[in-house]
């Protein structure tokens, strides 16, 4: 296990290498199938969660929260057109909050055009729920951005844009949500890998611009919390205090064969890899909607997730 802070490397040569070998077992349907069907699929992912005990939540309450993360908006897997139909199936859904959980930019080669954030950040305004729309950023959308990795520090284009179009970007920050109940507060965590490798400059492979002490400390004590963090692997460090965690990065390994996935952008590759985690509290972590670094996806269709907070799970 590495060194909190080490980072680490999101696909190897030997792991693509991997995965495509797994893949061509299966077949070159199914490869046609992983490239040409399922992409473009799109599905809606529930989980009903009541919080641990030892997380404080007001009885009785239950909000519903719609999970948006891993957009990656480029042509011809996740144009604008498409964004807009996922905006107007997110809103049917009529959730009480919806959160976008980072990586809206492009994060492979494999495009014929990459939508720019003037055409993808006035779509996801349209999005609309009584408590807001709120979101935080993804590494793909520090790593392509080169005046913010120059500077190492934002702001950025992609959070620039959400910001002009009214969507709340929390870095390391949290807001109190007014809800029947009283205040349930949506904290945000900034992105855990930012800066693109640079041993020289940084001491370590991918330095996070995250501060999960000074997000937390922003939430009074007893309040009732949500993190919002994009890559999972931050939830070891999660303490109990907080209700949920909302997390994406990871695709579900983007290739899934009966519950295991050969590729995990994570520290924690057999730990948090895609659905629901219980430990000291509770995350989920989504597919996501689009694709990152390989043109697949099999087994984990993009999704579109909705949590009831504070409902009982189905038996």
């Amino acid at each position: 296990m590495r060194e909190a802070g080490q980072g680490y490397r999101l696909f190897t040569r030997r792991r693509v290498l991997q995965g495509a070998g797994a893949l061509a077992l299966s077949g070159v349907g199914t490869g046609a199938y992983a490239t040409g069907i399922e992409p473009f699929r799109q599905v809606v992912t529930s989980y009903a969660i009541k919080p641990n005990p030892a997380a404080p939540w007001p009885a009785g309450l239950r909000l519903r929260i719609a999970v948006l993360t891993d957009i990656h908006a480029c042509e011809p897997w996740m144009s604008a057109a498409r964004i807009a139909g996922i905006v107007v199936a997110t809103n049917a859904l009529q959730a009480d909050l919806v959160v976008l959980v980072g990586d809206f930019v492009e994060g492979q080669r494999y495009v014929t055009r990459v939508v720019p954030a003037t055409e993808w950040a006035p779509i996801l305004s349209t999005l609309t729920a009584p408590l807001g729309v709120y979101a935080v950023l993804g590494n793909h959308d520090w790593w392509t951005d080169a005046e913010a990795q120059r500077r190492g520090k934002g702001p950025t284009i992609a959070g620039t844009a959400l910001t002009q179009n009214g969507i709340r970007v929390l870095s390391n920050e949290a807001v109190p949500l007014a809800t029947r109940a009283g205040p349930v507060w949506l904290a945000g965590l900034e992105d855990q890998i930012a800066l693109t490798p640079g041993w020289r400059r940084y001491g370590h492979r991918r330095p996070g611009l995250h501060d999960l002490p000074k997000t937390l400390a922003a939430v009074p004590d007893g309040a009732p919390m949500i993190l919002l963090a994009h890559e999972p692997d931050i939830f070891a460090q999660v303490p109990a205090r907080v209700a949920l965690t909302l997390s994406g990065h990871t695709h579900g390994g983007q290739v899934r064969l009966f519950g295991w996935s050969p590729v995990v952008p994570s520290r924690y590759p057999g730990r948090y890899v895609y659905g629901h985690v219980r430990e000291a509290s509770d995350l989920v972590i989504s597919g996501g909607l689009g694709l990152s670094i390989a043109p697949i996806r099999l087994g984990v269709p993009p999704e579109i997730v909705v949590v009831e907070l504070g409902a009982e799970a189905a038996a």
